[in-house]
């Protein structure tokens, strides 16, 4: 099973919005420039983490995208179903029983294969469904507390950069 690259999308928005200034909507125009896509493209992203309740889109002038909820509730699990739909990783078409016409063991192989595909889904589901953005962020940046920045007028290196100033 292969994810689009609409996951990591996501996941890059999902990181903006997170360390975005929350007195501020990050603008769309913004996010597009940073992930080089269109801005049709952009909003048909965002338009999924809308409808996923993970995002929430801002209208007006200072309009723009910020998250629905707190990054601590917002899991793998959220993203990939709100970009891929839910995780389902056997087509199951009925080909088995379509080249095996013999009745009796075609059937007991097709049940045997949706048995351990949905296994394989509960556990793909379990495991994503218990890691959060904010883990992950944590541990990306080592940080307990994540930075934040605003990110239509300044860069994740620019306040990185004036945090360690402002230790020595």
């Amino acid at each position: 099973m292969k994810l689009t690259k609409g996951v990591e999308q996501a996941i890059c928005i999902i990181v903006l919005l997170a360390t975005q200034e929350s007195s501020a909507p990050l603008a769309s125009d913004e996010i597009s420039k940073r992930l080089d896509v269109s801005p049709s493209y952009m909003k048909k992203i965002t338009r999924k983490l809308v409808v996923q309740g993970i995002a929430m889109s801002v209208p007006g002038t200072n309009g723009g995208v910020s998250l629905a909820k707190p990054v601590e509730k917002i899991t793998m699990l959220d993203l990939i179903e709100a970009m891929e739909g839910p995780i389902e990783m056997y087509p199951d078409s009925g080909l088995i029983n379509r080249a095996f016409q013999d009745g009796q063991y075609a059937e007991r192989g097709q049940n045997i294969l949706r048995k351990v595909f949905a296994q394989g889904d509960n556990l793909l589901v379990e495991y994503f469904s218990k890691v959060t953005a904010a883990d992950l962020l944590k541990e990306g940046f080592g940080v307990e507390n994540l930075p934040t920045l605003n990110w239509n007028r300044e860069t994740l290196s620019d306040v990185l950069n004036k945090e360690q100033d402002d230790k020595k």
